[in-house]
């Protein structure tokens, strides 16, 4: 089954430019994407991708300018904020940076307390009972109840943070970069951590982030954006294995072993401005193997015989 289902979601965004001038910027541009229930797939792309603006349409923090999208087969692309209440505790995140995810003002119990008194009305000593359970869920002890977030390491603050997503019992938890503000050694242990817990609560994750060694040890499948459209998607294994895009191989290349690059061309220049974006395959003009084709035609994204889809002419036949 699947948790989640996009079909041709897009979020687009008006923004100014001078005085008098305006643009549009297409910062999600009709992707297609699933997230089958229990699985964790990662979202890899520079930075300006579109990353995070999936993880908020998913969320339905925003709302979607074209497309579908469903949470365990209902329709949630057009629902308003009261439809959208029972939901939202189905549906949580965990943001990059925890030093500013918590308030300075509140101890961890008051943290973990706030999502159970507002939704389930919990108090007294049922409510003491359930934050001490999230606690435990998280490999903190009872005593850290009453620290503030400036007496907890980094790793602390993680997982506290964790904690207070897991409070309602949700399907889906959306990581937003959730190790690149720690220390290394402190990333390993929060990783280890999240693989656990998946299997343990049965959860559904979506995974952000720009370090392809974390998506491949954590993730299922994963899919490759760039400026908006998602460019290759599969299992993690098979991508990482035997990229097809060319961006895809390059971001490998660099990422995971910098002798690749004698192998393989970087991309040219920078990404192009998304509120301009060129005509024909976005990644033509810094494409290092593009076809006299890829400035004009767009490329659909074909799935390929190993269950993988691929945005690339190279692969269009």
């Amino acid at each position: 089954m699947n948790l989640i289902e996009a079909q041709g979601l897009t979020k687009h965004f008006r923004v100014r430019r001078g005085w008098h001038q305006h643009a549009i910027v297409k910062a999600v541009d009709g992707i297609d994407l699933v997230l089958p229930e229990g699985g964790a797939v990662g979202l890899v792309g520079e930075s300006g991708s579109g990353k995070s603006t999936v993880a908020r349409l998913i969320l339905r923090l925003i709302v979607p300018t074209a497309g579908q999208l469903r949470f365990a087969g209902q329709d949630i692309a057009g629902l308003d904020d009261t439809a959208l209440r029972p939901l939202r505790r189905q549906m949580q995140m965990v943001f990059q940076n925890p030093h500013s995810a918590l308030d300075p003002r509140q101890t961890v119990f008051a943290s973990l307390a706030e999502p159970l008194v507002i939704h389930d009305r919990l108090h007294g000593s049922v409510l003491h009972r359930r934050v001490t359970e999230l606690l435990d869920e998280v490999s903190l002890p009872a005593g850290f109840l009453y620290r503030y977030p400036h007496e907890l390491s980094g790793g602390q603050k993680q997982r506290v943070c964790i904690a207070r997503a897991l409070a309602l019992a949700p399907r889906l938890v959306v990581l937003d970069e959730p190790t690149s503000a720690l220390d290394v050694s402190v990333q390993a242990q929060i990783l280890e951590f999240l693989g656990t817990l998946r299997q343990r609560l049965g959860l559904t994750y979506l995974f952000i982030s720009h370090n392809l060694a974390v998506v491949r040890h954590l993730c299922d499948r994963v899919a490759i954006m760039y400026l908006g459209r998602i460019v290759e998607e599969g299992a993690t294994e098979a991508v990482f294995g035997a990229a097809k895009h060319p961006y895809t191989r390059a971001l490998l290349a660099s990422a995971l072993d910098p002798r690749r690059l004698r192998a393989l061309e970087p991309p040219i220049g920078d990404a192009p401005d998304p509120a301009h974006p060129p005509d024909g395959c976005p990644f033509h003009p810094r494409c290092p193997v593009r076809l006299p084709r890829c400035a004009t035609d767009p490329p659909p994204l074909l799935a390929q015989a190993d269950d993988s889809r691929v945005s690339c002419h190279l692969f269009s036949e």
